[in-house]
């Protein structure tokens, strides 16, 4: 049993929980090694206390679970069987209080669920992984540096298509495709290029715009490479930009800088926001930065913590988080700059190593 189950054992152990159920496929690859999508069927990693954990996973997955899990106890279910029915013969049909995860699974499966097992005292597992996520190992580092690594080469290959007259969709598709050339994966959240007025839109989506000088043009794309997030965004001027976007340029690039300074174990996240904020407020841009300053990264591209000005929670060792600033500007235009970042002891390490200084592309 590796030390995460070990972890969740001793949960178990404070919190009078007998059984506990991972239905989260991003969270079985966390505790089990195993990533899968099981589409409608039913993925459970299971643990009773005192005893081993196991995994009932779809009968066509036996074979990829068993190569990829370090689970030796590994039941499976047809597409005729009930796998509550086998969760229960799993469980030797007690279950005692059950932890699972509550943000996870549906009321269709909860009720499912309580037709095959005896419990009627449930706990929201949620939390408990929550804090052993929100620390990241030096394998989890190394993994989210790769796909930090794969998205930077994806942009530096994908600027080469940037030309007047080229649609945001066309510039789409091309770091669509380079991330499956380049071993990717796939995306970890939805491609997004956007160019000119559009840049002023934080979650703007891509069209038919035609690339004109004088735009800035948008990036903000990640991977997912086994297993972990990348996220990054950069923002360019094609052709020469006005005085009021390379200002607002500047602003941004100097927030991100500033921010990136002040982190180090054991300030707060909200003193992180402050750092950025304070720096685009004194430029005049403080009410055109509406979003928080960044979010935790690693099996998810979005996950705790959320890098904001009410956030007082302390920063730990092992923390990887964005840190992305921005001004957006209706009928102008938008910059952000995105990076990622891991906590180390006595500082930070930015993982990102993308140019970040106004690049014109011509």
């Amino acid at each position: 049993m590796n030390l995460k189950w070990t972890l969740l054992e001793h949960q178990m152990q404070q919190n009078g929980v007998q059984t506990l159920l991972v239905t989260d496929p991003k969270h079985v690859y966390y505790l089990t090694g195993f990533l899968s999508n099981p589409h409608e069927r039913f993925l459970v990693a299971a643990m009773t206390l005192g005893e081993e954990p196991f995994l009932i996973v779809p009968a066509l997955d036996e074979e990829a679970a068993r190569a990829a899990s370090d689970i030796s106890r590994i039941y499976t279910h047809t597409d005729t069987d009930n796998p509550y029915l086998v969760l229960s013969q799993a469980l030797k049909g007690t279950s005692g209080t059950i932890a699972l995860e509550k943000n996870h699974l549906s009321v269709a499966r909860f009720e499912a669920l309580q037709k095959h097992l005896t419990s009627t005292l449930y706990r929201d597992i949620g939390p408990w992984i929550q804090d052993m996520r929100v620390r990241k190992s030096a394998e989890e580092i190394v993994k989210i540096k790769h796909a930090v690594s794969l998205i930077e080469q994806v942009l530096q290959e994908g600027l080469s298509k940037v030309k007047e007259g080229v649609t945001e969709n066309e510039l789409v598709a091309e770091i669509e495709y380079q991330i499956r050339r380049l071993g990717a994966d796939g995306p970890s959240f939805d491609s997004m290029v956007l160019s000119g007025e559009k840049t002023a839109l934080p979650h703007g989506v891509p069209g038919t715009r035609k690339l004109q000088y004088g735009d800035l043009l948008m990036y903000d794309i990640g991977v997912y490479a086994d297993g972990y997030a990348s996220d990054i965004t950069r923002t360019f001027a094609f052709g020469e930009p006005s005085p009021k976007l390379t200002h607002i340029y500047n602003t941004v690039l100097e927030a991100n800088e500033q921010a990136i300074r002040s982190i180090k174990p054991g300030v707060s996240f909200a003193s992180i926001d402050l750092a950025a904020r304070t720096v685009i407020d004194e430029a005049g841009y403080g009410e055109y930065f509406m979003h928080r300053l960044g979010h935790g990264l690693g099996i998810d591209v979005h996950e705790y913590p959320s890098i904001h000005g009410q956030n007082e929670a302390l920063l730990q060792e092992g923390n990887v988080f964005t840190v992305e600033p921005g001004v957006y500007i209706a009928g102008l235009g938008g910059v952000r700059i995105e990076d990622d970042i891991v906590v180390t002891a006595d500082g930070v390490e930015v993982l990102t190593s993308f140019p970040k200084k106004l690049t014109i592309l011509e």
